[in-house]
């Protein structure tokens, strides 16, 4: 136990808020490099209601064990991927009342 005076900084407290859930993400894209073909370019139309994105991604469509969250943004550059493998990719919108539906899986080759 602790002995003394202590203080608590930064205390955040999790939930959902009371208003709506942002809206599916529209026009999710993946551009996957020519001659670099570990690289990636993820773009997406930036949803007014949506403060971050969580990007999955995997190797099989039901195997999206990755993800990345971005903040204030409608693009990614993800260079993370096996040069000879197909990858697979879903993005959902998230505020503080909850997440968005996902996106259906793109397949990129």
């Amino acid at each position: 136990m602790a002995d003394g005076k202590f203080a608590i900084s930064g205390l955040r407290v999790f939930g959902n808020g009371n208003g709506a859930k942002p809206d599916t993400v529209k026009h999710f894209a993946v551009l996957r490099g020519d001659t670099e073909r570990r690289n990636s370019w993820l773009k997406w139309q930036q949803s007014n209601d949506a403060y971050a994105y969580i990007i999955y991604t995997g190797i099989a469509p039901d195997k999206l064990y990755t993800s990345i969250m971005v903040y204030n943004a409608n693009e990614y550059y993800f260079s993370a991927m096996e040069k000879d493998l197909p990858y697979y990719f879903q993005i959902e919108a998230i505020n503080e009342n909850g997440e968005s539906k996902r996106t259906s899986v793109l397949e990129v080759e």
